[in-house]
C-alpha cells in the first residue's frame, strides 16, 4: 500500500496538496510530525475532512512518553493510526497499545534513531506488547549526512518477515515514486512517499506514478 507523509511546517500546504490528491485511492494518509507540532492536534481533523472516504488517517505522533494519552488524542481528532517511538520505555508501548485496542486504532512502532543490528530484537519485543506494525524509518537527518535511504532496508525487512510472518512492516525514508520497483521482492506491506510526492512539481501526478508502480509489483 502507498502511504503518503503530509511532513508541512503550516496547514496551507497541507490542504493544497491533499485538495490535488483527493481524487486518487490513496491507501493511508500521514499527518506528519512537522505539521502536527506546527499547527497542533487539530490538523489531524483538518486533513481526515479532505481525504477521501476509505482512507486510513495516521497521526505521526512518534510518542516516547504517555502512551494512552496521546493516542486517544489523535484518536478524537480522527486518526485511525497513531505511531510511538519503538525506542520508548515498554511501559509507554503498553499504554498505547491497551488504548488503541479500547479506541479502535492500530499502533505503529517507528524505528527512527534504532541501529539496523538490533531492529530485529526490539521488533521481537514489540511483538510480545502487542504491536503488530513496524515501520523501519532513515530519518532525514540521516538521509542528508549518511545517504542512508529506506530502499537500504529490504534485507532487513525481509529478516523481519522471517522471524515473525504475522508483522506488517512499512518503510519510510527518502523513497521515490521510480525506487517502488526495487521492492518487488522485498518483504514490505507499505511504502511510504513524502516530499517526492508533496513538493513535486505535479503531486497529482507523482502519487499517480506511485500507485501505478505499487500496482504492477503487486502483480508480480
Amino acid at each position: 500500500m502507498l502511504q503518503v507523509a503530509l511532513d508541512f511546517t503550516g496547514i496551507e500546504e497541507a490542504i493544497r496538496v491533499m485538495s490535488a490528491l483527493r481524487d486518487l485511492p490513496i491507501p493511508i494518509v500521514e499527518v506528519g510530525t512537522p505539521l502536527i507540532k506546527a499547527e497542533g492536534i487539530r490538523s489531524v481533523a483538518i486533513i481526515k475532512a479532505l481525504a477521501s472516504a476509505d482512507a486510513l488517517i495516521l497521526a505521526d505522533m512518534k510518542t516516547a512518553d504517555v502512551g494512552a494519552l496521546e493516542t486517544s488524542m489523535a484518536a478524537r481528532h480522527g486518526a485511525d493510526i497513531v505511531t510511538v517511538l519503538a525506542s520508548s520505555d515498554d511501559a509507554v508501548i503498553e499504554a498505547a497499545v491497551t488504548e488503541g485496542k479500547k479506541l479502535g486504532v492500530d499502533i505503529i512502532a517507528d524505528t527512527i534513531g534504532l541501529r539496523p543490528d538490533v531492529i530485529p530484537q526490539r521488533v521481537r519485543e514489540l511483538h510480545e506488547l502487542g504491536v503488530n506494525i513496524i515501520n523501519i524509518h532513515s530519518g532525514i537527518d540521516v538521509q542528508r549526512r549518511l545517504g542512508i535511504r529506506a530502499t537500504s532496508f529490504r534485507d532487513l525487512a525481509c529478516k523481519i518477515r522471517n522471524d515473525l510472518s504475522d508483522v506488517i512492516i512499512s518503510v519510510s525514508g527518502g523513497i521515490k515514486p521510480e525506487d517502488i520497483e526495487e521492492f518487488t521482492e522485498a518483504c514490505v506491506d507499505i511504502i511510504v512517499i513524502g516530499s517526492a510526492i508533496t513538493k513535486a512539481p505535479d503531486p497529482h501526478g507523482a502519487a499517480a506514478r506511485a500507485l501505478n508502480a505499487l500496482s504492477r509489483v503487486s502483480r508480480k
